[in-house]
């Protein structure tokens, strides 16, 4: 019988939510998507140590220094370990733009350049690669800009259908709506115990998947950020889930039956919501759930971003 993670990349495309070669080599997900704390992980393997090491030797032929080398060597650390990872997926791989341009449209599209031209050098071309821009209303607006270039982008933190219109206006390949998170919120406010069915992470996926689907938006819904399977299999056939190396092995072990729960011929009808600037900030500071994980993600991701940092400069100090 086939196991439930069969079963599941029948009727959705499963993508890995890790850098963890050797897992990504063992579960063969279609992409893979990374954030500066999985980067950061990676770079702390044997794995990478060699990686670890050209970055250190690329830094010695820079005419930069201080700050703005050490930015550099992390963002090219980051791209080295997209690029290993494209070696074992045969479709795209996220790199995140850095935390700290999340208000910073400018700055944000100045960053996806050279995430793609550092790809390039590589002999790793744009659509291999997706850009992972948090979804606030300045990393929308980026998203925009870099769709009409014809750079694809991935909106992630993203936790209400407030943010879920503003992406799809603004024509982003895909979207990464959390799960997860949103349970954690829900559990921590109210004390309660919820199934699968009533998961508010899931409940949210399922909203902004049947608006996309009931208004013909052709944004990827790529539900993330999972804390069981049971909220896997609550959101199965959704267009994609980004799932961690562990809940895929346990997916891989379960032989029972997968039922599909989302499916583009069974919606329902629902009006298309008009998004402007002042409503996008309106409604999600009516969400406090959206509004306290989107700014908490931020801060952790930032986080891992300067302990990147950090680690770069004892090994340039070395």
């Amino acid at each position: 019988m086939m196991s439930k993670l069969e079963q599941l990349r029948g009727i959705t495309t499963v993508v890995a939510d890790t850098g963890d070669i050797e897992a990504v080599a063992r579960l063969k997900p279609v992409d893979c998507t990374t954030n500066p704390t999985i980067v950061l992980k990676a770079l702390g393997t044997p794995l990478f140590d060699e990686i670890n090491a050209e970055a250190v030797t690329w830094a010695k032929s820079q005419s930069t220094s201080g700050d703005a080398l050490v930015s550099a060597v992390a963002d090219r650390l980051a791209v080295s370990v997209g690029a290993e990872l494209s070696k074992l997926v045969p479709g795209r791989v996220s790199t995140e733009v850095d935390a700290d341009l999340s208000f910073d449209t400018e700055g944000s599209i100045a960053k996806a350049h050279a995430i793609i031209a550092a790809y390039k050098e590589r002999g790793i071309e744009r659509d291999r690669i997706l850009i992972k821009l948090a979804s606030t209303w300045e990393g929308i607006r980026a998203a925009e800009v870099l769709q009409k270039e014809g750079i694809d982008c991935n909106l992630t933190l993203l936790f209400s259908m407030a943010q879920a219109v503003a992406c799809a206006d603004a024509k982003a390949f895909l979207i990464s709506p959390f799960v997860g998170r949103i349970l954690d919120w829900y559990v921590k406010s109210t004390g309660e115990t919820y199934t699968s069915e009533t998961d508010p992470g899931v409940v949210s996926v399922r909203e902004i998947y049947n608006y996309y689907k009931a208004n013909d938006i052709k944004t990827v819904v790529m539900g993330a950020s999972f804390r069981n399977i049971g909220e896997i299999e609550a959101l199965a056939g959704c267009d994609r889930l980004t799932i961690s190396p562990a809940l895929l092995e346990e997916l891989s072990k379960d032989e029972g039956t997968l039922e599909r729960k989302l499916s583009p011929d069974n919606v329902t009808p629902v009006e298309k919501i008009h998004m402007d600037e002042k409503t996008f900030r309106w409604m999600l500071n009516e969400d406090a759930m959206a509004t306290e994980k989107l700014s908490e993600g931020i801060r952790a991701f930032a986080k891992d971003l300067q302990a990147l940092r950090t680690q770069v400069s004892k090994r340039l100090a070395v």
